[in-house]
């Protein structure tokens, strides 16, 4: 089975998605499972996994309704107040969807140690009792601050967003391939290929800008850990779905059958539990 691990839905309201800026004219419009279907069926993949893209429990009631309709989604990874003094009966509330395997904040645009602060983790422990994942969307700058969060719970499953979003447009390395390395050595943590096409220069890329950034994490995380996802529909905004994933396959021709099925399919079924 192909599963794409990292795929949005919204309704599309300004007020609600204040992070789609004037310069992402696509995204601004309605993003529905129907929507999706064709393009997921022409590439052969067999389901997805609905993240967040709002901080709000009504997203999050909107993606499990949409699950509840759209057999293509094959779980969802919903956001709660993780620094909510309430947050174990938020969780324990929403333990009645079995379609929400996880949760995530967006981290990225939080000050400097947020997920080192007391009632956040608090919120992380509550996750680990109820055996949900967590998504770690941060920029390539946060990762020495997400090596200290992830030592802190060696028990809980953690999945790093678009490879900690690396600075592709000015192929500046060096200092995301030392923390990528050392944030895979806990075993705990696995990483998601997606989100790198609007990393690049939209549009302006080549193939081979990725691959330096593929190998690192290919190297750091091998076959086990690794997994594909599109980012769609925030991925047309320098690419289309096509283009990522027969890059992905290109860059793993040579591999064997078993590994590019645990990449595009069989570690997301057992990360999240599909």
């Amino acid at each position: 089975m192909v599963v794409d691990s990292h795929v949005h839905f919204w309704k599309y309201e300004k007020k609600r998605y204040e992070w789609i800026s004037k310069e992402m004219k696509v995204l601004q419009q309605d993003y529905f499972p129907q929507h999706l279907a064709p393009t997921l069926k022409r590439n052969y993949v067999d389901g997805c996994v609905a993240i967040q893209a709002e901080q709000s429990e009504f997203e999050t009631q909107f993606l499990v309704e949409l699950a509840k309709t759209h057999s293509l989604i094959k779980g969802v990874v919903g956001w709660v107040d993780l620094q909510s003094k309430s947050v174990a009966e938020r969780l324990q509330y929403f333990s009645g969807y079995s379609s929400i395997k996880g949760y995530r904040h967006i981290a990225q645009s939080e000050p400097p140690d947020f997920l080192l602060q007391e009632n956040f983790q608090r919120g992380i422990q509550a996750l680990q009792h109820l055996n949900y994942t967590y998504d770690i969307l941060i920029y390539h700058h946060q990762l020495a601050e997400a090596i200290q969060f992830v030592s802190k719970f060696p028990e809980q499953k953690f999945v790093i967003d678009h490879c900690a979003k690396p600075d592709i447009k000015t192929k500046n390395l060096k200092d995301w391939k030392e923390k990528i390395k050392r944030i895979a050595n806990h075993p705990n943590v696995f990483c998601k290929l997606s989100g790198l096409f609007t990393e690049a220069s939209w549009k302006e890329w080549s193939p081979g800008d990725f691959y330096p950034y593929l190998d690192v994490v290919f190297e750091a995380f091998a076959f086990e850990r690794l997994m594909f996802g599109s980012d769609w529909p925030v991925m047309l905004l320098s690419g289309i779905y096509v283009q990522w994933k027969s890059l992905l396959e290109k860059y793993m021709e040579n591999f064997s059958p078993e590994d590019k099925e645990k990449v595009f399919g069989l570690n997301a079924i057992r990360f999240y539990n599909l």
